[in-house]
């Protein structure tokens, strides 16, 4: 009967021998391929920036010492959940870093050239810019007789014919401004709908 105990003990401690081994076995393949696959994508994501000769952002750059860091005396279970929680931060700084990069680039792309100039116009303000346009081009053609007569139907349609205007006037460079300074003419062309339009006609309207 006691061998049979002592039997029994022996299977179980060979049972929980093989299984602790088994398992830091499992545990070592586990962290040594997290940090295989880690090595791949730093690999990964240090080709592009040394395509660009650029280094790599300071904060994927600590990340990665971070998981370099990892302390080798500890159990392979606890070197697992830290290198758990530093791939957290490494892949944030990866998410962060890729959103600039193509921010910067998508910025670039989007970016004028050099003799141009971008500027933003609602489909309001474009309206009443092709329309001034074609009639002050009209205008100053001297073989231009025309009779028909083209006027603002309101305040508030001229203000913002004006505003487009001045959209334009201040897209201008300084350097090749053909005014000094541009409201100047939002100044003029304010006076001209402020006496045409008063302020106490406008509100007993």
């Amino acid at each position: 009967m006691d061998i049979l105990a002592i039997l029994c003990l022996l299977s179980i401690a060979l049972v929980l021998a093989t299984y602790s081994s088994a398992r830091g076995y499992f545990a070592r393949g586990r962290l040594h391929g997290m940090q295989e696959a880690t090595q791949e994508i730093i690999r990964g994501i240090s080709s592009h920036y040394e395509v660009d000769g650029q280094t790599m952002p300071p904060g994927t750059a600590k990340a990665v010492e971070a998981m370099n860091s990892v302390t080798d005396g500890a159990s392979y279970s606890k070197r697992i959940l830290r290198h758990h929680a530093h791939l957290w931060v490494f892949a944030d700084t990866i998410g962060k870093a890729c959103w600039q990069k193509g921010y910067e680039a998508g910025k670039r792309k989007m970016a004028p050239k050099e003799d141009r100039i971008l500027v933003e116009l609602s489909r309001k303000d474009l309206l009443h810019l092709v329309c001034l346009a074609h009639l002050g081009f009209k205008h100053m053609m001297p073989n231009y007789r025309g009779i028909e007569m083209h006027r603002f139907n309101g305040r508030y349609e001229a203000e913002d014919g004006s505003y487009a205007v001045e959209k334009l006037e201040v897209a201008i460079p300084l350097e090749h401004r053909p005014f000094e300074d541009p409201l100047v003419h939002s100044n003029d062309r304010l006076k001209l709908i402020q006496d045409w339009w008063p302020a106490e006609q406008l509100q007993s309207a």
